[in-house]
């Protein structure tokens, strides 16, 4: 599946532009992880792309979330790797991420949500404004973006063998790089 195949997939089955842009922050988060770590660039961005697939027909089911999802992707014919990233990445289920990819979805998700939070609080409201330490010190505010798991954000050093620091940073330029599409 090309990217533009991934996006237009993605645009049939969700409506809200807030979560398509997360997805596409999650896509380009993913696909720098993927270039670091000499994977499969591609892949891995569609796997972030996707990652949500389902979220807007199991809103109201959490339980089911990246299970539908997952199902879906594997009817497309997508990569089993993709298929169980995908999986994993919903904590609510307790699938340990076993794959380098599944894990590195995992705990990208949520530092997404928490770089837009840090970046709606600048006066600019820019992601060029934003620095690495800005976001540390939001990563150490916790009623601050309660939705973004420092626990499973800082699985990064285990899971990607990277600190803090450089997994913010990565995440902070690939974000950056899609500014206008995000919207940020």
């Amino acid at each position: 599946m090309t990217k533009e195949e991934a996006i237009n997939f993605l645009k049939e089955n969700i409506q809200a532009q807030n979560l398509i842009k997360h997805s596409l922050a999650v896509g380009a988060i993913m696909k720098s992880l993927a270039e670091r770590f000499g994977e499969n660039s591609e892949k891995w961005e569609t796997c972030g792309l996707l990652h949500d697939i389902d979220y807007e027909k199991t809103k109201n089911e959490p339980e089911k979330h990246s299970l539908v999802g997952a199902e879906m992707l594997k009817e497309k014919g997508l990569d089993e790797e993709i298929v169980e990233a995908v999986k994993a990445h919903n904590e609510i289920h307790k699938i340990k991420p076993e794959t380098l990819m599944a894990k590195a979805l995992y705990v990208c998700d949520p530092l997404s949500g928490l770089i837009v939070a840090a970046t709606l609080v600048l006066p600019s409201r820019k992601l060029k404004d934003l620095t690495v330490q800005n976001v540390l010190n939001r990563f150490k505010e916790n009623s601050f973006a309660r939705g973004a798991n420092r626990e499973i954000i800082k699985k990064c050093q285990d899971y990607l063998n990277l600190s803090l620091e450089e997994f913010i940073e990565i995440a902070l330029k690939a974000m950056q790089g899609i500014a206008e599409e995000l919207g940020l």
